[in-house]
């Protein structure tokens, strides 16, 4: 090689080893640069605090929403953020399994940071230009979703930084087991799910400790976009992404061949419904309301579980018996093909819903037929409630708040304060007009509901057929405040006029008090006061709530028989007979009492019938009170029905109940129903009838007009005897 061209090669290879060593150094030095600015940011990213402490973990309590059951142990519905602390230890083993094989499965490897990961995902976001993969472990999750207001969501380096410094410390202070459970228990599974354990029950309707390998590799599945993998909504797209966690579960020894196979293949079984939200919200809002004061607004958070009395089935049959009576008597209460009992003139609820494009709005009244229903047991346990139609559109209860006439369903208060005062039910009472001189000096002339007048009769007939004038003469007799007191004792606590037409129910009552008043008949006596929560627990199972049965006695038994009687009457052959009895429509197996009301103006419709181990109160009227048809039709009609169906469709699932035991010192004697008087063998027969006295209350005297040496006008008021005919 010439000198020349000697020369020329070495000054390229020190050409070239300068660009090298240029190279290395200035990569050297970015190197340098980076790891100085990613120590600074490190040593810098929690100074003045900006980082949580971790003493807040201590103290750390997961909020946990207020959970309703029913009294079966169902859930009905849980407000506030829907979450359930399950220990780690009584979950399901492959919850765990799950989450650890697609979200950390180094987990138990790593110290807070999953450094293999973390190179793996800068990699990926370096070749992507993007932030396209991420690497937080178990625990920066955890410290993220703990610490959400001082480390925010956003994909941002500091947040990160601050997310693996406050992880590295978590991991030197607690155990694994600890930081997995807080996961577990923290983590949001869409719609108002947060947790494995209210996850479970919205999607699969059980607990996390009973979920399959199949549900647990759902749940887990679900971490990366909770709502775009709902199991409801997207079914195919959820299945491949659990078989996707199966797999990875295989992979990572959780799982052999066989059972990955196996779980891959297993139908997804959403449960149809989360809870019973959609059942009996005037119920759940009549409890939380009681719930408040006692319990505070932070009851909302603190995991307290509500173990009310609603019987789930009871409830749903008395919304379904309620809204298809509202719906027939809307429909113009067809009585066969083409004909109708009466014409009702005013805009269905459906044509409502129509006029405003089915978005109903927040009405304080509202303009459609509406009614309500109450069931006690005779504990005075609340089994049912329904307050309205629509309760997101009308959150009145029109159960409990709504003051309302009650019609002849108060009658029973008058009859019983005649019972109590020793006055026997074959006591006469003269069904015939009267005047009544108001304050204002003009004549109160009430008229029996079928504007008629059918003279002398019993108190037992005067309840059966509900006569008013019957009702209204026998308050007098009482007087007004013996009534008002009886009314009293028996629980009615709403305002009640001291006048006369009080006795055919003037005042203004609520239908859970009516309710309640009637248990006393029911029971012989005992009066049950309304209750709706067995108990309330903390997060712990610990009893912070236990309310306790309160009942008193109203009347003694052998009195409170004879009411029951008499009621038992008006359904099996009074004003009860035709929506209760009348073709079968309730059993005669089931042992049934109560009492038809209607208002003077139609606007008010009413049943309260028993048996003796549930009292239904049953309401149908509109909210600014008019006439409910354009005819005349009762409360046997219009409100019986929903009593009727509704005690079919309960005791189609349970036992009739015995009968109410007739007290042995009741006594028992032959009567004439025209005069009161002991019957004699020139009775006519069909006037004859089988009473029942409280001893010292029973006739002593025979028939006058039937014996052969009297005529009628022995009788006191013969004359009112003779004019209608009756013998």
């Amino acid at each position: 090689m010439k000198r020349r061209e000697r020369w020329q090669w070495v000054r390229r290879i020190l050409r070239h080893r300068t660009t090298r060593v240029v190279a290395l150094a200035g990569t050297l030095s970015m190197v340098g640069l980076g790891t100085g600015v990613a120590w600074g940011s490190w040593t810098r990213a929690c100074a003045g605090q900006s980082c949580p402490s971790i003493r807040e973990f201590d103290r750390y309590t997961p909020a946990q929403s207020i959970k309703f059951y029913a009294a079966d142990g169902r859930l009905i519905q849980d407000l506030g953020q829907s979450r359930t602390v399950l220990p780690l230890s009584e979950m399901s083993i492959a919850i765990p399994a799950a989450f650890l094989a697609i979200e950390d499965k180094r987990f138990y490897q790593h110290h807070g940071i999953d450094i293999i990961r973390f190179f793996g995902a800068l990699r990926t976001n370096i070749l992507q230009m993007e932030y396209a993969e991420g690497f937080s472990s178990i625990t920066q999750q955890l410290a993220r979703n703990i610490f959400s207001e001082r480390l925010p969501s956003e994909k941002a380096i500091s947040r990160k930084v601050r997310e693996m410094q406050v992880a590295l410390e978590l991991e030197r202070t607690y155990p694994k087991e600890r930081i997995l459970e807080l996961y577990l228990n923290q983590i949001f599974l869409g719609g108002p799910a947060y947790g494995v354990e209210a996850a479970s029950q919205r999607y699969f309707g059980k607990s996390a400790r009973e979920v399959n390998v199949a549900e647990a590799a759902t749940l887990a599945a679900m971490t990366q976009r909770p709502n775009a993998f709902d199991p409801r909504r997207y079914p195919e797209a959820i299945t491949r992404r659990r078989n996707l966690v199966i797999t990875l579960m295989r992979e990572q020894g959780y799982l052999t061949e066989e059972e990955a196979d196996y779980w891959k293949a297993y139908p997804l079984r959403v449960s149809t419904r989360e809870n019973y939200a959609g059942i009996a919200p005037y119920f759940v809002e009549w409890v939380r309301r009681q719930l408040i004061d006692r319990l505070g607004s932070s009851m909302y958070e603190k995991g307290y579980r509500v173990y009310t009395t609603l019987d789930l089935d009871m409830q749903i049959a008395a919304e379904q018996a309620l809204e298809d009576q509202l719906e027939l008597i809307e429909a113009g209460y067809p009585r066969g093909p083409g004909t109708f009992y009466q014409e009702y003139p005013w805009q269905t609820y459906q044509q409502y819903l129509e006029s405003v494009d089915g978005r109903p709005g927040k009405l304080t009244d509202t303009p459609y037929l509406q009614g309500s229903l109450v069931t006690l047991d005779t504990n005075g346990y609340v089994r049912a409630m329904v307050g309205g139609r629509h309760f997101e559109e009308s959150e009145f209860n029109r159960a409990t708040q709504a003051d309302r006439q009650p019609g002849s369903t108060f009658k029973p208060f008058v009859y019983s304060a005649a019972i109590r005062a020793g006055i026997p039910a074959s006591h006469i009472i003269d069904d015939a007009p009267i005047s009544i001189m108001n304050n204002d000096s003009m004549p109160w002339e009430p008229e029996n509901y079928e504007q008629d007048f059918r003279g002398p009769m019993t108190l037992r007939q005067g309840l059966r057929r509900s006569r008013n004038l019957v009702a209204i003469k026998l308050g007098l007799e009482l007087g007004v405040q013996t009534v008002l007191g009886e009314a009293r004792a028996y629980g009615i606590s709403t305002p009640i006029p001291e006048v006369p037409s009080m006795f055919i129910g003037s005042g203004s009552v609520r239908n859970i008090e009516m309710v309640s008043a009637y248990t006393a008949f029911a029971t012989l006596g005992l009066r049950a006061q309304p209750l709706g929560i067995l108990r309330v627990e903390d997060a712990n199972g610990n009893i912070v709530l236990e309310p306790q049965v309160r009942r008193h006695r109203v009347m003694d038994r052998e009195h409170e028989w004879i009411m029951t009687n008499m009621l038992s009457d008006v359904v099996r052959r009074g004003t009860g007979y035709r929506p209760i009895r009348e073709r079968g429509k309730v059993p005669y197996s089931i042992p049934v009492a109560g009492k038809t009301g209607t208002t003077n103006d139609g606007a008010d419709a009413w049943f309260i019938g028993f048996t003796p181990e549930l009292v239904t109160g049953v309401w149908v009227g509109f909210d600014r009170a008019k006439r409910i048809t354009s005819g005349s039709v009762g409360g046997a009609l219009l409100a019986g029905p929903v009593f009727a169906n509704f005690v079919n469709a309960v005791y189609d699932r349970r036992p009739a109940p015995v009968a109410w035991e007739r007290p042995a010192a009741l006594r028992a004697r032959t009567v004439d129903q025209v005069t009161g008087y002991l019957a004699t063998d020139f009775c006519p027969p069909a006037e004859k009838y089988t009473e029942w006295f409280v001893p010292g209350t029973e006739p002593t005297e025979f028939c006058p007009i039937h014996l052969p040496r009297f005529g009628i006008s022995a009788l006191p008021g013969g004359a009112a005897v003779q004019r209608h005919g009756l013998h």
